[in-house]
């Protein structure tokens, strides 16, 4: 049984940072393409970043290209957000998401896994 758990969430002002994590459990983390996602109240959820299972390429939303980092630690399985110059629209409860399937990854898809979610809320 895999699982995620997100952590790092919290309360920023505008212009802040924060890091979010993503523990994953399971002996093939190193093979999955990973992906981190978001949902703000009354909205869909909408992709933010993927990271393939090499750490080699990396994808973002238009809205948090340049701000936004996704990297991957396998030896620790574990995949982060750096989440700088945060502004109030990226309020949301962050996903993260395991095991790429279908779909395109640069711009979200469908993954196997999903996490429980860690809010963000950024105040202006």
């Amino acid at each position: 049984q895999v699982q995620l758990v997100e952590s790092g969430g919290g309360l920023v002002q505008a212009g802040g940072s924060l890091r979010l994590s993503c523990a994953v459990s399971g002996r093939t983390f190193s093979t999955y393409a990973m992906g981190w996602f978001r949902q703000a109240p009354g909205k869909e959820r909408e992709f933010v970043a993927a990271i393939t299972a090499s750490g080699i390429n990396t994808y973002y939303s238009d809205s948090v290209k340049g701000r936004f980092t996704i990297s991957r630690y396998n030896a620790k399985n574990t995949v982060y957000l750096q989440m700088n110059s945060l502004k109030p629209e990226d309020t949301a409860v962050y996903y993260c998401a395991a095991e790429f399937k279908r779909g395109s990854i640069a711009s979200g898809g469908e993954y196997t896994y999903w996490g429980q979610g860690t809010q963000v809320t950024v105040s202006s």
